[in-house]
């Protein structure tokens, strides 16, 4: 059995590892060196580093018996393009969730653009961790205020720039962070604000919580997409009734 899995996230490379105990031929296709990077020595499993397309996944699939959607819960194009192209092409699909957290406190906004409306009427320094994808969205405030912490990459520092971020500002560090780390990092630059997403335990979105509270910042999390699949165990265990 052949299995194509998509994701550079942690619970993608847990997958990976997982399905190494079993007689399957995985795959994995990553966006990114970084992704790449973070899966380790490709020991037992084969690494395709690159974005691809809807048709470029629909070219692949015939080489597979099962591809499996492990990417991040906010990249809705790419769910979108890889269950477009399984469907086309007939190859099973299955999705890899990940669990929600609980966020009591938090300020909830819909999009990145509300976090910056919501900010807009706000005083104080904000700590971006939403991406480098999201930073136009913030296009409206003062620069001087804004802290991106985002990838340790050469294309992640020149979206920053581009966004304008001061360079100061530009807090390139590869997390998920510990709660103390985070505190720090609000300390040292004086966080009012911070926007996220709901990464979930994987992300250390309960640590930024809990950093933030300590710190008395606000939290501004903006809501994460409907995403239905199964958890780590329930995708294991579904490949096994395949075998």
């Amino acid at each position: 059995m052949k299995v194509l899995i998509f994701g550079g996230t942690t619970e993608g490379r847990d997958l990976c590892r997982a399905l190494m105990a079993l007689p399957v031929e995985v795959t994995v296709s990553v966006a990114t060196p970084l992704g790449a990077e973070e899966l380790g020595p490709a020991e037992g499993f084969s690494v395709l580093v690159g974005r691809k397309t809807s048709e470029e996944i629909e070219a692949m699939a015939g080489e597979y018996d099962l591809c499996v959607d492990a990417t991040h819960p906010y990249a809705v194009e790419v769910t979108k393009n890889i269950a477009l192209a399984c469907g086309k092409a007939g190859l099973p699909l299955l999705r890899l969730s990940r669990a929600q957290t609980e966020t009591e406190g938090a300020v909830r906004v819909g999009s990145c653009r509300e976090a910056a409306e919501y900010l807009a009427e706000r005083e104080g320094n904000v700590l971006l961790t939403v991406g480098t994808k999201a930073l136009p969205d913030f296009a409206g405030l003062d620069r001087s205020r804004l802290f991106a912490r985002v990838l340790p990459t050469i294309e992640s520092i020149g979206l920053c720039e581009k966004a304008e971020i001061p360079h100061k500002n530009i807090l390139a560090l590869q997390g998920p962070f510990t709660r103390a780390m985070n505190e720090a990092m609000m300390g040292q630059y004086h966080i009012r604000y911070m926007v996220t997403k709901d990464t979930g335990v994987q992300g250390g979105l309960p640590e930024k919580i809990a950093a933030a509270k300590s710190a008395g910042a606000e939290v501004v999390l903006v809501a994460r997409p409907e995403d239905a699949g199964d958890d780590l165990e329930t995708i294991v265990a579904k490949i096994r009734g395949m075998m």
